[in-house]
């Protein structure tokens, strides 16, 4: 019988400061992982950290759309815990839902550099030290987005779709090595990103009839517990699945 305890492994958490980062770290530590905080902002890193205790968990601010601090972030990961089981590649940012022909070239570069370059980043320092430690599991955040075209703006659709086929191309690449990599796809959920984003009126009008579906608002802790086990022994055949987890949004 297969478990989801997590004795004796590391998981690392981006944007674990609030939201649904912050229910994974939690998740996993409660789950008996020792637990790598982090996320851009030191603060929210750090309550984060205290929250779970100091014996399980250390912060580490890092932002993962530079690839010097990446490499700083993982290398403070291996040198408090000496390894990384899991990854839960879970950092990003909204765009502002504007249509194509209204979003400017900065708005595109900045969301495509942390959700899409930022994950890949973050998985490209995290991939060598699981190939040596012999297999791991990383767990994307993805989004509705990244199997609909109309579910958020051109630049979070477009990273987020990248998002799902990263994913896949890592499953693929790494199974034969005890490599795992799946994603998830949350629909609405009450967190603060999208209370803090600047939205495109015209692009939320258009948007409005398909969010509307997405109604249904879920805890992060419901994120959380999907990939809990995504990363756990329970899922050890499940590679490469792009998992909605929107309370059958995606069905309709």
């Amino acid at each position: 019988m297969t478990t989801q305890t997590f004795d004796d492994r590391v998981a690392l958490v981006t944007g674990a400061g609030s939201g649904i980062g912050r229910a994974m770290a939690v998740a996993f530590a409660k789950a008996g992982s020792r637990v790598v905080v982090c996320d851009i902002h030191a603060d929210s890193a750090a309550s984060t950290a205290a929250d779970i205790g100091d014996d399980l968990a250390v912060a580490v601010p890092a932002d993962i759309a530079d690839q010097d601090s990446v490499a700083g972030l993982v290398d403070a990961a291996v040198s408090a815990y000496g390894r990384i089981d899991v990854l839960c590649n879970n950092a990003g940012i909204m765009d502002t839902m504007a249509l194509p022909a209204d979003v400017t070239v900065e708005q595109w570069e900045r969301v495509l550099r942390v959700n899409l370059t930022g994950t890949f980043l973050v998985a490209h320092a995290v991939l060598p030290h699981m190939l040596r430690q012999g297999g791991g599991a990383i767990i994307n955040t993805a989004s509705e987005a990244g199997i609909r075209g109309g579910a958020a703006g051109v630049a979070y659709t477009a990273s987020k779709h990248g998002v799902v086929g990263l994913t896949r191309n890592i499953a693929w690449a790494y199974a034969k090595d005890g490599i795992r990599c799946n994603a998830i796809l949350p629909g609405p959920t009450m967190t603060g990103m999208a209370a803090t984003a600047t939205f495109d009126e015209i692009g939320l009008t258009r948007l409005a009839p398909v969010l509307a579906l997405g109604e249904r608002i879920a805890q992060p802790e419901q994120m959380a517990e999907a990939a809990l086990f995504l990363a756990s022994d329970a899922a050890s055949f499940v590679n490469g699945a792009i998992v909605p987890v929107d309370g059958g949004w995606s069905a309709a």
